[in-house]
Parts: C-alpha cells; sequence; structure tokens
C-alpha cells in the first residue's frame, strides 16, 4: 500500500466514525429543547424530566463527537498538504468561523446548561439549551461551507498555483450548500426522533414509566414524520441540482453508462466496470428522467459522455468514480430512507387509532430501526464523497495531487492502526455509556396530571 491510499482509509474511517455522531447531536439538541420548553410552559415536571433523561444522553454523544472531530482537523496539516497548501486560504475560513463562534458558544452554553439546573430560571436555562442546538446547527453549516465549496467551487481565483477567495458570499450562497445544509440537518432530525422512537419503544415494551415514554415517543414520532419528509423532499432536489453540477456522480449512482432521452432507472444491477456495461438490469422506464426534470423526458448524461467531454475540458485521465459501490450506496441510503419513511406513518397511523402499544412486533422493529438513520447518512456521505472522484476539489484538484509528499506509507499506516484501535475503544465506551443510561430509565417519574398550557387547554394528554 502506498501513502496515498492509506490516507484516504484513515480520512474515510475517522470521518465515518466521526459522522456516527454528528446527525444526533443537531437533531436530540434540537429535542430536548422543545422538551424543556414544554416544561417552562405547562409546569409539568415529566418534561424536565425527559429534558434531563435525553440531554444526558445528548451529553454522552456530544463528547464522543467533539474527540472524534478534533482528529479530522490535523489530517489536513498531516496527509493532505498539498490540499491544504492549494485551498487553505478558502477552506480554512468556515472551519475558523465554525471553531470560533458557533462550537465555542455551543461549548459555552452547554456548560451554563448542564450546571445550571438550579442556579438558572427555568426561562433562561432553557434558553441556553436553545442556545446549544443553534450553535450545534449553525456549526454544521460552516462546515458544509467548507464541503461544498469542494464540491461546486465558487468565489474563487486561480493566482501563483492557489485558489485564493474573492467572494466570501459566494460560499455562503453555493448552490450546493443551499441542498446540502438543509438535507444534512433534517437527516439529523430524523437521526433524533428514531433515536428517541426506539428507545421508547424499548421501554413500552416492558411498560416501565409508561406516562414518560409515552410523551417521549409522541415527540420523537412527531418530530420524525415531519423530519422524514422533509429530507425526503430536499434529497430529491438536491439530486436535481447535482444531474447539472456534478453529473458524472449521478451517472455513477445510476450505473447509466449512454446517454438516455427518456432515461430510465436501474433498480438492480449487475456492473461490468471493465466493459462499462451491465449485464442484467432492473428497470423503471422514464423514472429517471422524471427524477432529474419533472417530466417523462429529458436526456440524462451517461458515464461515457461525460467521460469524453472531461478528457476534452481537464486532459487525459480517468474522471470515473467507482460505479458500483456508488451506485449500491445510493440504493442503501434510498432504502434505509424509505424504510423509516413507512415506519414513521404506521407508527402515526396505529398511535392515533390508540393501538400502538397493542403492536409488540411494531414497537420491536422501531427499536431495531435505530440504525437505520446510521445507515442512511453513512451511505449517503459515501456517495457524496466517493461519487466526487477522482477530484477533491471539483475540476481543480485531484485526489493524487493533495497528499502530503513527505509522509511515508510507514507513518501514515501506524496512525491509521493508532486511530482505528483508539476509536474502536471509544466505540466500546460509548455503546456501554448509552445501554446503560437507557436501560437505568430516568427514575422515579411523579404522577402528573394532565398538562395544561397556560390558557388551560389541554395539549400533550
Amino acid at each position: 500500500m502506498d501513502a496515498l491510499l492509506l490516507a484516504r482509509w484513515q480520512f474515510a474511517i475517522t470521518s465515518v466514525y466521526h459522522f456516527l455522531f454528528v446527525p444526533l447531536t443537531l437533531g436530540l439538541s434540537v429535542l430536548v429543547a422543545i422538551m424543556e420548553t414544554i416544561y417552562v410552559r405547562t409546569g409539568n415536571e415529566t418534561y424536565r424530566q425527559m429534558a434531563r433523561f435525553w440531554g444526558k444522553l445528548f451529553l454522552i454523544n456530544f463528547a464522543m463527537g467533539v474527540v472524534t472531530g478534533i482528529v479530522q482537523e490535523f489530517h489536513f496539516g498531516m496527509n493532505w498538504s498539498e490540499y491544504s497548501r492549494f485551498v487553505g486560504d478558502i477552506f480554512g475560513a468556515p472551519l475558523a468561523v465554525e471553531a470560533l463562534a458557533a462550537f465555542f458558544l455551543e461549548s459555552t452554553f452547554l456548560g451554563v446548561w448542564i450546571f445550571g439546573w438550579d442556579k438558572l430560571s427555568k426561562s433562561l436555562h432553557a434558553a441556553a439549551i436553545w442556545l446549544v442546538a443553534l450553535a450545534s446547527n449553525l456549526s454544521a453549516f460552516w462546515i458544509l461551507v467548507a464541503n461544498s465549496f469542494m464540491q461546486e467551487p465558487v468565489g474563487y481565483v486561480i493566482r501563483n498555483g492557489r485558489a485564493e477567495m474573492t467572494d466570501f458570499f459566494a460560499l455562503l450562497t453555493n448552490p450546493h450548500v443551499l441542498y446540502q445544509y438543509p438535507h444534512t440537518v433534517l437527516a439529523g432530525f430524523t437521526t433524533a426522533a428514531f433515536f428517541v422512537m426506539g428507545i421508547s419503544a424499548y421501554h413500552l415494551l416492558r411498560k416501565n414509566h409508561l406516562d414518560f415514554f409515552r410523551r417521549s415517543f409522541r415527540l420523537g414520532l412527531i418530530f420524525g414524520v415531519i423530519s422524514v419528509l422533509l429530507v425526503v423532499t430536499v434529497g430529491h432536489f438536491q439530486g436535481q441540482h447535482l444531474v447539472k453540477s456534478q453529473p458524472m456522480k449521478m451517472a455513477a449512482a445510476e450505473a447509466l453508462w449512454e446517454s438516455r432521452d427518456p432515461a430510465p432507472m436501474n433498480l438492480v444491477a449487475v456492473i461490468d466496470e471493465k466493459q462499462q456495461a451491465n449485464p442484467f438490469e432492473i428497470q423503471i422506464p422514464y423514472l429517471l428522467s422524471f427524477l432529474s426534470y419533472n417530466s417523462l423526458s429529458g436526456e440524462v448524461k451517461g458515464i461515457k459522455e461525460i467521460q469524453a467531454a472531461y478528457e476534452d475540458r481537464y486532459g487525459p485521465g480517468n474522471y470515473i468514480p467507482p460505479v458500483t459501490s456508488v451506485f449500491w450506496s445510493f440504493r442503501i441510503m434510498v432504502a434505509a430512507g424509505s424504510l423509516m419513511l413507512l415506519l414513521a406513518f404506521l407508527s402515526l397511523y396505529l398511535w392515533q387509532k390508540g393501538r400502538l402499544e397493542t403492536k409488540p412486533l411494531v414497537l420491536k422493529a422501531l427499536l431495531f430501526s435505530i440504525p437505520l438513520p446510521y445507515i442512511a447518512n453513512t451511505s449517503g456521505w459515501y456517495m457524496a464523497e466517493v461519487g466526487r472522484q477522482p477530484w477533491i476539489v471539483y475540476g481543480l484538484q485531484r485526489v493524487e495531487e493533495a497528499v502530503s509528499p513527505a509522509v511515508s506509507a510507514g507513518a501514515v499506516l501506524t496512525t491509521l492502526i493508532a486511530f482505528t484501535l483508539l476509536y474502536g475503544v471509544l466505540a466500546v465506551v460509548d455503546v456501554y455509556l448509552i445501554a446503560r443510561a437507557v436501560k437505568e430509565g430516568p427514575g422515579e417519574t411523579p404522577a402528573i396530571p394532565p398538562v395544561e398550557d397556560v390558557k388551560g387547554v389541554s395539549l400533550w394528554t
């Protein structure tokens, strides 16, 4: 193995592991803030306990996210120095804002929230967790601004062999980030919703703290139905944008070798990348054109045609990403999302009918659905990043041009093994802490009368 391949593996492992924690942070911070807000408005102690219980799980997840995220910052200087040299003036700006503003704001008010339960008024304490939620999601925005430049460079000029920023506002309004950011945040909301529903289902199956987990489940269900619908909708529009901005990625995601009008969508396919053909495929006619243009007609460029166009534009080379893995990662994401959509609406129907707790199979399905958003998040990001290959900055710098020339394969292998082992230990610790907290539950919950809002009208019973 050479240093380039090892550096790619190292960044992939640390990125995937780190992003296991990010979506839950984005969504659970908002859910905990909603719970505490209901407590402030109603005075119902159950919601205070809900905020504390789910807040404990949020803190465990947040701590792991911080630890794993810090390591990624060092990769750019250690293994990808040529990338940092080429695009550091642009890439570093949103990351600096994220650290100095969003992350510090998040960390500061999280400390206020943790230690201020009995020291602040109820309203001020709730405001603290809302600021944590706002900062968490603002942090994601700045990181995605940086990533979106890699996907769709804007607001720059090439000078003396380096990319220099010419328009900071163009970075903030990058068309790619306008789709990627809401898709990522809504995926985080969906992750938190299924996390809360799954754990609540676990306790409902065991008849533990029924009032507590019924209320938790209801909030998670409402949050989940809205979020999963929106994430699918935004994802559809994001795909339409990628057909124009990154046609090779979308052609690879569909294993579409030849340009077609109208274009069918492959449900499944056996892909022969060497022969650039699909020996077997099951297709739905017109569907790819419809998804791309909201019309039954419309040409979708094929891989071969795009490759030829890229050779004319960028020079000789292979501009085709790993088609098989991109194709199946997209389908794994869609399959996981479809299952979540089905489960969310089935749960909503049964809840409205008052029959959910009489359906143990559905509750068990919800418990075992907790990994679904994680699978969708990981496969979606795999498609986003691997589908961009061979570019690290689309159209500007190839991956092999970005690696550090002075770092040996042995050095990268040593740190790869060390980080992988360390993250394995952290994974065990994280699962143990969360599992223990979940099994312990919220502790004793007082008997609470029906919840009334400030005007005396029942809202949550």
